[in-house]
């Protein structure tokens, strides 16, 4: 189970950032005035930069914890994997751009798909739903200066609660498209959480990239850890994950799960949605190997159904009991070895 300071429940977004970072928990300056036609140009090459990170692809996951924080802390071993990934447009209203990430694991005659990461994209929000505590996550404001012309990134872990969330500009900087976004808190991935580390948290740059046959996802980790409701650091870790196009794996295997499950997952993340309006945030247990206690059993009806073992209204009902008793609740489930090591 991950570990955090009690103390740190109380603590608002603003007072942990400002215990997480010397600096403003701001990201590059307000846009500036532009023109009505320079604002439309500027959208659409960001639904374009966006729009762009759906498709298939070889994946690499390269993960490297660089420099240490502390003389008492020894960085692990650099640690680099890969996979097949299949990126889904599953809503998209203009402002607003949802991808569904598929991973493709398995034999080619014998593909399992795991329900991945999810990366919610909306144009010049209000708020945004970050991680404030273990097990919590609250809406925070987007300070009003830093609203437009942005777009804020939400990523949602494979059971479709909420994992981290941040705010940033896609602009060009030396030829380069880039979106870069602020400060933001975020819980231990898979790898880092099933070992039990010293550390019990990231605060994290996270920026994404196109490049001529993909993009690229780019997450700069300070690996800290809550003592008296300060975080402490212990080692910075560079993230690199890469985004190569490529279809000669199952992809239709993807799509055959997607279309046999998509009603289902639709109606979690209704639930999810609901359980937010009810109390203006998402409190669940967290787990290591999933992200929270109920995530096994959520992903497992989701395999069920692309099965055909079990009644897609059977599953919803059951899924929406589980998100309900989940929320704002203690309790206890059985680890589940579904799931990813990559560094979302």
């Amino acid at each position: 189970m991950i570990r955090f300071s009690k103390s740190l429940a109380g603590v608002s977004l603003a007072a942990l950032m400002m215990v997480a970072s010397p600096s403003p928990a701001l990201a590059d300056d307000p846009v500036g005035d532009r023109s009505a036609q320079a604002e439309a140009a500027a959208f659409e090459a960001d639904r374009a930069d966006i729009l762009a990170m759906a498709g298939d692809f070889r994946v690499s996951f390269d993960m490297k914890e660089t420099t240490p924080w502390r003389a008492d802390y020894e960085p692990i071993d650099a640690k680099v994997s890969g996979g097949f990934e299949s990126v889904r447009v599953i809503e998209d209203t203009g402002r607003k751009i949802v991808l569904q990430h598929l991973l493709v694991v398995g034999s080619e005659d014998n593909p399992f798909i795991v329900k991945h990461w999810r990366q919610d994209w909306e144009y010049e929000p209000e708020q945004i739903l970050v991680y404030n505590a273990p097990g919590r996550w609250v809406l925070d404001d987007v300070p009003e200066a830093m609203r437009k012309g942005r777009w804020s990134q939400t990523v949602y872990q494979v059971d479709d609660s909420p994992r981290y969330a941040g705010w940033g500009q896609w602009e060009t900087t030396n030829g380069v498209r880039r979106w870069r976004s602020n400060w933001t808190i975020r819980p231990l991935a898979r790898r880092d959480a099933t070992r039990d580390p010293v550390y019990d948290h990231y605060v994290s740059i996270n920026r994404h990239q196109p490049f001529p046959g993909g993009w690229i996802h780019w997450q700069d980790n300070t690996k800290s850890k809550w003592v008296d409701g300060e975080a402490v650091p212990y080692v910075q870790e560079s993230v690199l994950n890469t985004y190569t196009r490529y279809d000669d794996y199952p992809v239709s295997a993807a799509d055959e799960y997607w279309e046999a499950t998509s009603q289902y997952w639709a109606a979690v993340r209704a639930e999810w949605e609901a359980s937010l309006s009810k109390t203006g945030g998402i409190v669940i247990e967290e787990e290591a190997s999933t992200g929270t206690v109920i995530s096994g059993d959520l992903l497992q009806m989701g395999t069920d159904i692309a099965k055909g073992e079990m009644d897609t209204n059977a599953a919803i009902a059951k899924a929406q009991t589980l998100i309900r008793e989940g929320t704002g609740a203690t309790r206890t489930a059985a680890s589940t070895e579904q799931g990813s090591d990559a560094g979302y």
